[in-house]
């Protein structure tokens, strides 16, 4: 009995169900009544004012044909006027003068009919009659000014609904990822005259393949795109690859989308790691600023303040506290060694779970470091994993970085297993650095001009993080970026000729 009417209710329950979607279904189907009837009347109301443009488009025409026809008709009148005018004139002394010829006639003298000859046919001589052209300047004829619509008609009676457009292709062979910036190209699978624009849309994905239907961020639209290329400039590449799909549109409709594409956007993220800094550091995400209250309250750390900062003091950190706990046992860098380390953000570019303290074991890649203007003295580099508690970077056998000090004077230098060698080069705004672990190479370089400003050479035997040394002043970090194609240039350049090293290169 109970299993009957268990049986029963899941049978209620489903039919229950179905009714509902049923409903539901009712529901939208009366929507969809709705707004086809909605969208007929908004196509209606257009073609009306599509087919007003036109009669008054005709109608103007038609006005100014006519007015060509009145000026044509008034031109010809005056002329044909003015040559009847003359016509009598003409006639009227013609008239006179053939009245004085019959009254010589009767002249008997001879000596006096000589001279009225003589003075008649000087007469005619010079008389207007005998100069005029007794045919009409301008001909009545007005069939130049007739105009034949046959064409138009044809034109008019072969007027349908607009096409829609057919969705674009995109070429993926002609696309590019480089410099931060993303080509994409495409054509249409016929001429069509009709489009106006495109438009391309575009999202980050952590997946190979099609765009997946859960889990996708939102699509990104670039609208009324004239050329059939655009460029995606000024990107950060914190996801594997690149969805894109692009439509067409003519004035009044949109096409279908195209096949959506994915292009791999290789890039290396990662953040700022707050539970490697020192005491004296306040580290966000992808910047870094020297605290010179930090864990020590209004103290002056070896009487050195920064002026150029707040006097409010930041609160005093413990070693019980959460931000220390976090660390995960690691020591935190003490005494001069004001140091923070990169933690390597690799679960969004694999699109896998964070695996911690992840380090670069393979590979190029590229990061870019801007400092404040009134930064003291900075390192930037890379260093092997867990170096000592009070290690500085530059001054072990593993660690290298490039380092400026703006204290008193300006120094520039490289520095590696506690040598340095003065750069004799102006300090750049930006500085990009380039490891190539498989290569042996890390490489410094203007990030604008791209100009090497040093290069050290080495075999790496453990995996690497980013570094970054600050005093008195700030660091902001660029991650996410590609390898710039200049300095893949000049990496081939350099490698092609064997690439000079210092005393600081070669050392492991």
């Amino acid at each position: 009995m109970d299993e009957e009417r268990e049986t029963l209710q899941r049978i209620v329950s489903t039919l229950v169900n179905k009714n509902d979607e049923i409903h539901n279904f009712i529901d939208m189907l009366n929507h969809t009544i709705s707004n086809v009837q909605v969208n007929s009347s908004n196509a209606i109301s257009e073609l009306d004012e599509e087919f007003d443009g036109l009669y008054s488009v005709l109608h103007e025409m038609k006005g100014s044909m006519a007015n060509t026809i009145q000026q044509e008709e008034a031109r010809k009148i005056q002329a044909l006027k003015d040559q009847l005018s003359q016509c009598s004139r003409a006639l009227e002394g013609s008239e006179e003068l053939l009245e004085l010829a019959v009254q010589s006639l009767d002249i008997k003298n001879p000596v006096e009919l000589l001279e009225a000859a003589r003075q008649i046919k000087d007469s005619v001589t010079v008389a207007s009659a005998f100069r005029l052209s007794l045919k009409p300047k301008v001909s009545d004829s007005m069939t130049h000014m007739m105009v034949d619509f046959a064409l138009e008609k044809r034109m008019l009676q072969a007027v349908k609904f607009l096409p829609v457009p057919k969705a674009p292709e995109i070429d993926v062979a002609a696309c590019l990822v480089a410099d931060n910036c993303i080509t994409i190209s495409w054509r249409m699978p016929e001429e069509d005259s009709r489009i106006d624009h495109f438009v391309l849309e575009y999202r980050k994905t952590n997946f190979d393949g099609l765009p997946r239907i859960k889990g996708e961020q939102h699509w990104e639209v670039v609208d009324y795109i004239k050329a059939t290329q655009y460029t995606l400039s000024g990107l950060k590449f914190d996801t594997k690859y690149m969805n894109l799909r692009v439509q067409a549109c003519n004035k009044a409709v949109a096409g279908e989308y195209s096949d959506p594409v994915t292009l791999e956007t290789k890039a290396f993220v990662f953040s700022l790691d707050s539970t490697s800094s020192h005491l004296n550091l306040k580290v966000e995400d992808t910047y870094v600023e020297w605290d010179p209250t930090g864990g020590k309250g209004q103290e002056k750390i070896k009487g050195k303040e920064n002026k150029n900062r707040s006097s409010t003091a930041s609160p005093k950190r413990s070693t019980n506290s959460p931000r220390a706990s976090a660390r995960g046992g690691r020591d935190r860098f003490a005494g001069e060694s004001y140091t923070v380390l990169g933690e390597l953000n690799l679960f969004a570019l694999l699109g896998k779970g964070r695996s911690g303290d992840t380090a670069v074991e393979s590979g190029q890649h590229y990061w870019e470091v801007r400092a404040q203007k009134d930064c003291k003295s900075y390192s930037v580099g890379v260093t092997y994993r867990n170096p000592g508690k009070f290690d500085q970077l530059g001054k072990t056998n593993s660690s290298w970085c490039i380092h400026v000090n703006n204290w008193l004077q300006t120094t520039f230098s490289a520095k590696h297993n506690n040598k340095a060698k003065t750069l004799d080069i102006p300090v750049p705004d930006r500085i990009g650095v380039y490891c190539d672990f498989d290569g042996g190479q890390l490489s410094f370089y203007n990030a604008s001009s791209k100009a090497l400003l040093h290069t050290f050479r080495t075999k790496f035997t453990q995996p690497l993080l980013p570094g970054f040394m600050i005093w008195c002043g700030g660091l902001t970090v660029s991650t996410g970026l590609q390898v710039p194609s200049a300095v893949k240039t000049l990496q081939k350049s350099e490698n092609g000729l064997g690439g000079s090293t210092s005393s600081l290169n070669n050392v492991a």
